[in-house]
């Protein structure tokens, strides 16, 4: 989504992203487990991406300290002043964002798509049970994903962005472990079937090893139409060479 927002920024459109928080790896799972907040690395990408002086930003923000005793990589400097925002703001989410986005003078919005993190659960053709974001991004035959929750709300922020999008752009993004998460949660669902603007799916060039490893483009497309999106996308935006024979 980053790459996607950087490209768009000097169109001259109103930008808004809305993020999945179903990470759980890497610095995110661990400020996650730690400090009981949500996922916040995809959050910083995209902040980054957005803001005004993008070059200095991120060098700054992508900066990684060094790791702790046992971790393989160190806490970018982005996640931590998110973390820090979001603690200033007696744990709300959304203000701590507006915090970083007044400070980055970003150029749009960065929403979260839920008001609580997302636990992802998926199931194997092989009939293996996978729990969590790390762990299915590395899974390959992966034929069914659901959320470990029996409720989950969408911000509100998101579904206003939604309904009053000209266009709705999903992806490109990891299919199981970013994309069809949105698709999970029953009040985004709704609102993308009550959409006015067109749904653009933009397909990854690449198949992920593990997650999409030996998926077609025809794959990809029964997958999110199995996980809630059939009705749901007006136009797929591909490379020629991804669609099967």
């Amino acid at each position: 989504m980053s790459t996607i927002l950087r490209g768009l920024k000097t169109e001259g459109v109103d930008l808004t992203a809305i993020v999945s928080l179903a990470d759980d790896g890497g610095s995110s799972g661990i400020l996650r487990a730690r400090l009981g907040i949500p996922p916040v690395g995809d959050l910083r990408n995209c902040l980054i991406a957005l803001a005004d002086a993008e070059s200095t930003a991120g060098a700054l923000l992508q900066h990684r300290l060094p790791a702790e005793r046992g971790a393989s990589r160190g806490h970018p400097v982005g996640n931590l002043l998110l973390a820090a925002a979001i603690a200033e703001e007696g744990g709300d989410l959304e203000r701590g964002l507006e915090r970083v986005h007044q400070i980055l003078n970003v150029r749009g919005r960065v929403i979260p798509a839920t008001s609580e993190s997302l636990r992802l659960r998926g199931r194997t053709r092989a009939g293996i049970s996978v729990v969590g974001q790390a762990k299915l991004a590395r899974t390959r035959g992966i034929a069914s994903v659901t959320l470990d929750s029996t409720v989950t709300l969408a911000t509100r922020h998101a579904l206003t962005a939604i309904a009053e999008a000209d266009l709705l752009v999903l992806g490109p993004g990891s299919l199981y472990t970013s994309l069809i998460p949105h698709l999970l949660v029953p009040d985004i669902r709704r609102a993308l079937a009550d959409r006015r603007a067109p749904l653009v799916w933009v397909a990854n060039v690449d198949e992920q090893e593990g997650e999409t490893e030996g998926m077609s483009l025809d794959d990809h497309v029964d997958a999110l139409v199995d996980h809630g999106a059939g009705g749901l996308i007006d136009a797929i935006l591909a490379a020629a060479s991804s669609r099967r024979s």
